[in-house]
């Protein structure tokens, strides 16, 4: 009489997790293109064929890593937009979710600021594009109507002042660490007294 074979467990969701974790880490630091399934596996401490069993790609992978960071920053954001908040506590508000979201996903945004644009060229990443052009009219919206409510100087070039504070706030995945001296929002704090006293129209 033949045996029965064992269904295999399904992987938990938290061993799932700790693999995408160690997954975005490699791919932060190598680079998606030099990134190998190998690779990943050996951080990991696993076989490259054991890896597969959780996912059947690095594409997966990566793509997983990126949807999951967006999500959560889109909820973060969403609710900031829909707080019928002021421009400038706007801006504030964003700010400080963006630090939250790189002390959470710090191996993930620097993923996305060194690969989002040549991914976003695959049909399957095309929510980087889509997503992309909602930040940036997130960001500019709240700028342009921050000048109109002459909370913010008329002068103010808007799409440069966008890309100033788009570039210098995501930069800091290259150096934060999580648990360090600064919380997210004491960085944000710091951060948001340099930029808006140099934005804020002055009484």
């Amino acid at each position: 009489m033949p045996t029965k074979k064992k269904p295999q467990a399904t992987p938990s969701p938290e061993r799932r997790g700790e693999l995408l974790a160690t997954a975005a880490e490699v791919f932060a630091a190598q680079g998606y293109n030099a990134t190998t399934v190998r690779r990943i596996a050996d951080a990991a401490g696993m076989l490259a064929g054991s890896l597969y069993y959780h996912f059947d790609s690095k594409e997966s992978m990566v793509d997983e890593i990126l949807s999951t960071f967006l999500n959560e920053l889109w909820e973060g954001y969403d609710a900031v937009l829909d707080a019928g908040l002021g421009p400038r506590e706007t801006i504030e508000a964003l700010v400080t979710e963006s630090f939250r979201e790189i002390d959470r996903h710090r191996a993930a945004v620097a993923i996305y600021q060194k690969e989002s644009q040549h991914l976003a060229a695959q049909p399957r990443f095309q929510y980087l594009a889509d997503s992309q052009q909602k930040f940036e009219k997130a960001w500019l919206g709240t700028l342009e109507r921050g000048v109109a409510d002459r909370v913010f100087r008329d002068d103010l070039d808007i799409r440069l002042t966008y890309r100033f504070v788009r570039d210098t706030v995501w930069v800091a995945a290259s150096w934060y660490r999580p648990g360090g001296q600064h919380s997210p929002e004491e960085i944000a704090r710091q951060y948001l007294s340099m930029v808006l006293e140099g934005i804020a129209l002055r009484g």
